[in-house]
C-alpha cells in the first residue's frame, strides 16, 4: 500500500521533469491520482508511463496554448495544442461552467487533445457549482461494431455528474465497450483469463484469451452480443465519438491517435488529435436547486431502500463504490501491482525522481 501523498509528489515531480508548468503538473496529477483513489486503477499511476513515452515520441505538447476557435454564448469548439487531456480536458470543463454561469448550460467540444483521464473527475468538477456535469471522450479503435471484426471505436466513456443536498453526490462513469481496456490491461499484469463477452477473437470468435487484443482480436461493445444488447453500446459509443471528434474537428473512429507510442498515429487523419466533450448545467436553470437537491436526496434514499434480492448486501447507487473505495485508500493507502511498481521504479530513475 502506498500513501496518497507519496504517490501525488512522484507523480507531480515526473510531470515537472517533463517540462509541464507547475500548475498544469499539479492538475494533471490530481486527475490521475484521482482514479486510484477511487478504484479505477487501470486509468491512474498504472498509465503515467505512457504519458510520458507518448511525450517522448513527441506526440504531447507539455506546455500547451488552450484556444478557442469558435463559440456561442453556451458553446465553444476548443483546441488543445497537443496537450495533455488530463489538462486540457479540466480548463475545458472551467469554460462550460463559466458559460452555464452566464446562460445557465454550457457545452464545449475538444480537438488536438490526448487521453483525459478518468471521465468522471470532470464530469464531478461541476458538483461545487450546484450544476449537473457531463464528460465524454473517444479513444484508440479497439472496440469492433456489432456484427464486425474490425476495431473501429474506443471504450468511448461518458460520465454524468449530479448534485444532492445530504446523500453523496449521483456520479454514473462507465465506458460504452463491455469493459474498459483498462481492466484487459489489469487482467494481463495478473496472468488471469477476461470474462467471457469482453473481447473476441480477428474472427469474431468469443475467447478469454486477455491478449487477444495483440493477436488482431477486438473489444465488444456493452452488451457483448446483439442478443444482450450490444447494439446499444455500439449506438452509445457511436454518440461520444460524434459529439466528442465530428463535432470538434477530432480525429474519430479508426482515425484516433493510440495511446501506445510504439504505433503511429494512421498517415491520412480526418481531423486533431483526440476529442473530448464537457458540459454544464446549471440546475436552477430548470427548477430552484435547494428543491432540486431535496428531491435528488429522496431518489437515492428511495432506491437505495429498494428490496434487495438473496445474496446481495445492498442496492448500489452510481458512484457508492467509487466513493467508499476513496474513502478506504486515503485511510489505508492505494495498492500497486508488481508491474505496476516496476515501471513507476524505472520512471523514477530515469528522471533522477526516488520512488
Amino acid at each position: 500500500m502506498y500513501p496518497y501523498r507519496q504517490l501525488f509528489d512522484f507523480t507531480q515531480d515526473i510531470f515537472l521533469s517533463m517540462g509541464c508548468p507547475p500548475e498544469d503538473a499539479k492538475l494533471a496529477t490530481e486527475v490521475l491520482l484521482e482514479a486510484d483513489l477511487r478504484g479505477v486503477d487501470s486509468h491512474g499511476v498504472a498509465r503515467l508511463s505512457g504519458y510520458v513515452r507518448l511525450w517522448e515520441a513527441g506526440r504531447i505538447n507539455v506546455k500547451p496554448k488552450l484556444t478557442i476557435v469558435h463559440e456561442t454564448p453556451s458553446t465553444a469548439t476548443v483546441d488543445g495544442d497537443s496537450g495533455l487531456g488530463l489538462v486540457i480536458a479540466p480548463k475545458a470543463m472551467d469554460i462550460a461552467i463559466q458559460k452555464a454561469h452566464q446562460v445557465g448550460t454550457g457545452w464545449v467540444s475538444v480537438r488536438n487533445s490526448n487521453h483525459f483521464g478518468i471521465a468522471g473527475y470532470h464530469a464531478m468538477e461541476a458538483l461545487a457549482k450546484d450544476m449537473i456535469g457531463w464528460a465524454m471522450t473517444n479513444a484508440s479503435p479497439l472496440v469492433a461494431p456489432t456484427y464486425s471484426t474490425d476495431r473501429m471505436l474506443g471504450t468511448n466513456p461518458i460520465a454524468v455528474a449530479i448534485p444532492t443536498k445530504n446523500q453523496p453526490a449521483f456520479v454514473a462513469d462507465l465506458a460504452t465497450a463491455a469493459a474498459a481496456n483498462g481492466k484487459l490491461e489489469i487482467l494481463q499484469r495478473k496472468e488471469k483469463k477476461a470474462p467471457i463477452g469482453w473481447i473476441q477473437t480477428a474472427e469474431g470468435q468469443r475467447t478469454t484469451n486477455a491478449h487477444e487484443l495483440k493477436e488482431g482480436g477486438a473489444l465488444l461493445p456493452l452488451g457483448s452480443d446483439r442478443t444482450h444488447g450490444s447494439h446499444k453500446g455500439y449506438a452509445l459509443a457511436s454518440i461520444v465519438d460524434i459529439l466528442s471528434a465530428v463535432l470538434s474537428g477530432a480525429n474519430y473512429g479508426p482515425w484516433v491517435p493510440p495511446f501506445v507510442s510504439f504505433l503511429s498515429p494512421p498517415d491520412d487523419p480526418v481531423g486533431k488529435g483526440i476529442g473530448h466533450f464537457l458540459g454544464a448545467m446549471r440546475v436552477d436553470a430548470f427548477r430552484p436547486a435547494d428543491e432540486f437537491k431535496e428531491h435528488m436526496d429522496n431518489w437515492i434514499t428511495t432506491f437505495r431502500n429498494a428490496k434487495v434480492k438473496k445474496g446481495e448486501k445492498a442496492v448500489l447507487i452510481p458512484g457508492d463504490p467509487e466513493r467508499e473505495t476513496t474513502q478506504k485508500r486515503l485511510k489505508k493507502g492505494i495498492p500497486l501491482l508488481p508491474p505496476v511498481e516496476k515501471d513507476l521504479e524505472m520512471l523514477g530513475k530515469k528522471f533522477g525522481v526516488t520512488f
